[in-house]
């Protein structure tokens, strides 16, 4: 008996772009063993979450254990400078850590209907990537830059979707650490002039 074969669904992508990078996939604190350095959501199942944190090591302290979860500027900050930031101990059943999905995101996320983007409040969210061509506010958005199948992290645009003197349409990024940098100290920061079709949003 034949059977027909699974329909590709990078089928109508063009040659020259590359395959989307992995979703951003919410695992429980406590499933994680080293949490130092790891990006975290926090918040409360049913009300709410906040992103852009870090973690350090976790606390215990009595029966309990905490993650303290420092804004994502003061770590890049204290881990440049080797200074002391504070960070608020967060219960670990509160905090989940940003993993990487086993496969790449949706090829064309495009317009999505209000039925679509409904999710369950029981955890935070997958975070699909989006082609940053789709893209609106580019502007200090966390960036993938995707080149040769290998995923590049830790990014930020600075600028807008803009043309270059040689007539591409690129988007420059900045490192996270040079994007904070910029904040704390005022120095403008290095970046990098990508084509478009190599970036996704996270």
């Amino acid at each position: 008996m034949s059977r027909e074969p699974m329909p590709d669904p990078f089928s109508g992508q063009p040659d020259w772009a590359p395959r989307p990078p992995r979703p951003i996939v919410p695992m429980p604190a406590a499933n994680v063993e080293d949490l130092r350095g790891r990006r975290l959501v926090v918040g409360f199942p049913g009300a709410g979450w906040r992103g852009d944190l870090r973690a350090d090591d976790r606390i215990v302290q009595g029966s309990r254990t905490y993650v303290p979860a420092i804004p994502e500027q003061e770590w890049y900050r204290a881990e440049s400078e080797q200074i002391e930031v504070f960070a608020p101990l967060v219960p670990i059943e509160r905090v989940w850590v940003e993993t990487l999905g086993s496969g790449p995101g949706s090829a064309n996320v495009g317009h999505r209907d209000v039925i679509a983007r409904l999710v369950s409040l029981d955890s935070p969210a997958v975070r699909t990537p989006m082609a940053a061509v789709d893209v609106d506010a580019l502007s200090g958005r966390r960036i993938v830059q995707v080149v040769d199948g290998v995923e590049r992290r830790d990014l930020r645009a600075v600028t807008e979707i803009h043309t270059n003197a040689d007539g591409d349409i690129c988007v420059r990024v900045a490192t996270e650490l040079e994007w904070y940098r910029w904040a704390w100290s005022g120095q403008a920061p290095k970046t990098l002039e990508v084509p478009v079709h190599l970036l996704w949003i996270e």
